[in-house]
């Protein structure tokens, strides 16, 4: 059995996290921390984990967590990963981190998107977590940096047509919508229930810090530098994110062409469904699954792709994809503990 380990357990992805990893065949989660709940019993915290799981939460300490484990998920708050991260990659531990700390490779856009990053000699080695695009290198990585909710969504949505060179990389916008969970489980009076129950709201237009996290990665696919525009909204669910992608095709694409790079593209990969053309995806469909499911259309008069990605931002988005890796990281099956069917309704 794998032993592992939860920094930062008190939160959605924490939950979420044991959730799936309390019935994955090949792992011991071995210890949990928060420094807020220190002492307390997960399943009196979370008393839907009574009878999957009673350890106490105990303080985050990387020398306790380096000793109990074999690998360890970092579920802390932005900037507080770098704390404990070259504590535990020195004390030989592998590490998927959920937090934003590890997935910009330029410590500069790091800075102006969040602060100074205080362990930039990492951010060479770090891998970023997006299977389809980064497999064989997260098997022999150290350090995995678990991708955003949104930029799973909007990444795996344009991969395939700027592989393939079908469109502009100039003309890409995002429109995605997501559920309350993705502003995690602290008091904010925006996320209250009166606040977003029958109402729906764009937020941090033009500044969202996933921005330069998306343009990092389709910039990669595209062999260019790629500047989106990225809009998130939130809208009256728990989880779940839908994403609309668009963009402008090149002269001479047609619908068989986009269609032949998505299939060409997700072939042989488990968590990516392909609409029917008759079907596009619906976010209730992927609730409590690692999958992403896509569909496209061609609007032949305006000559621009559009394409539906859905995800569950606390699966898919989030714990799911960080167990994803860990499987890969450890010669896992891949869907190892993922292998649950969506809950709908």
């Amino acid at each position: 059995m794998i032993r592992v380990a939860i920094a930062g357990a008190s939160g959605y992805t924490g939950f979420e996290l044991l959730r799936i990893l309390c019935a994955h065949p090949s792992v011991q989660v071995s210890i949990i921390t928060s420094r807020q709940q220190k002492g307390q019993r997960i399943d009196d915290f979370y008393p839907a984990l009574k009878r999957h799981c009673d350890l106490v939460f105990e303080d985050t300490d990387a020398e306790k967590l380096a000793a109990s484990s074999d690998l360890v998920f970092t579920a802390l708050p932005h900037q507080a990963s770098m704390d404990i991260m070259p504590g535990l990659l020195d004390r030989g531990v592998r590490v998927v981190d959920l937090s934003a700390d590890y997935r910009l490779r330029d410590p500069d856009v790091y800075g102006k998107w969040y602060s100074a990053h205080r362990t930039p000699e990492l951010l060479k080695e770090a891998v970023y977590g997006l299977p389809e695009l980064y497999r064989e290198k997260i098997r022999t990585a150290r350090l995995v940096a678990n991708p955003g909710c949104y930029p799973t969504s909007v990444i795996l949505a344009s991969a395939p047509p700027l592989w393939r060179g079908l469109i502009d990389p100039e003309t890409i916008i995002a429109d995605s919508k997501s559920g309350v969970t993705g502003a995690g489980r602290g008091m904010n009076l925006d996320v209250h229930f009166c606040e977003v129950n029958e109402g729906l709201k764009a937020y941090k237009v033009g500044e969202h810090r996933h921005t330069p996290e998306i343009e990092q990665e389709l910039s990669v696919l595209a062999g260019r530098q790629v500047t989106i525009n990225f809009t998130p909204h939130l809208i009256p669910m728990s989880r779940g994110i839908l994403s609309t992608v668009y963009s402008n095709l090149k002269q001479g694409v047609g619908a068989a062409d986009v269609e032949e790079a998505f299939m060409s593209f997700y072939s042989d990969e488990l968590f990516v469904r392909l609409g029917s053309r008759g079907h596009l995806p619906v976010s209730l469909q992927v609730r409590g699954s690692n999958y992403c499911d896509l569909g496209w259309r061609v609007d032949e008069r305006t000559r621009r792709l559009i394409v539906i990605s859905v995800i569950d931002n606390l699966t898919r988005g989030a714990s799911g994809q960080a167990v994803c890796n860990m499987n890969i990281m450890c010669g896992l099956p891949e869907d190892a503990g993922l292998k649950e069917a969506p809950w709908q309704p």
